[in-house]
């Protein structure tokens, strides 16, 4: 199994949220400005890499039936660090993406990759899978926050972009925002999907 292969899989093949639809609820809600993308792609890849890392050290020692609360309670204690550090260190961060940082727990992406990977494969292996998943989800989120926050509020990472007479679009900032901004993104992969396939074939 080719390393590179794995890890780029994560980046657009199997995107987990171009690709796969998944994890959307904290893409919708913390994808409002880049700061908080950031936070909590961080924060996602780095529960994915350990939760994975961790279930594929003990996968031959778990019985089927109980695998799923025991895949659980190691991604809940990983999260549990990244709540803890994230309101010592960086307590503004951890203000703003709130309920969703204990949230990552339920996250489809982080239980779906123990499930489907983690626990049928060994430890290098899955640590790749999870960084590749990881900055993926974080890529995805990086570029929804950029569109949202450049029209939005007129600024990167908070630094204003454009001249005093910009009229934001606050509307990109509110939760319907978050969804057409999705479904623009969607539709562009779409289109460059289907003109490969019509290049390929024509």
């Amino acid at each position: 199994m080719a390393v590179g292969k794995e890890f780029i899989k994560g980046l657009y093949k199997e995107n987990p949220v171009f690709r796969l639809m998944l994890g959307l609820c904290p893409v919708l809600a913390v994808s409002s400005s880049v700061n908080n993308a950031i936070g909590m792609g961080v924060a996602a890849t780095f529960v994915l890499v350990c939760s994975n890392i961790f279930v594929s050290l003990i996968r031959q020692w778990v019985h089927p039936k109980i695998r799923i609360p025991i895949f659980i309670m190691i991604i809940a204690t990983f999260v549990t660090i990244v709540q803890l550090v994230m309101a010592g260190f960086f307590p503004a961060l951890s203000r703003s993406l709130g309920l969703f940082i204990p949230l990552i727990v339920v996250n489809c992406i982080i239980l779906g990759r123990a499930e489907a990977f983690a626990s049928k494969h060994h430890v290098f292996i899955s640590l790749i899978d999870g960084l590749g998943m990881g900055f993926g989800f974080t890529l995805a989120l990086i570029i929804i926050a950029t569109f949202r926050e450049v029209l939005g509020n007129g600024t990167w990472l908070g630094m204003p972009i454009f001249g005093p007479t910009f009229q934001p679009v606050l509307f990109m900032i509110q939760s319907p925002g978050a969804f057409l901004t999705i479904g623009m993104l969607l539709g562009l992969f779409a289109w460059y999907e289907n003109r490969r396939a019509t290049k390929k074939h024509g």
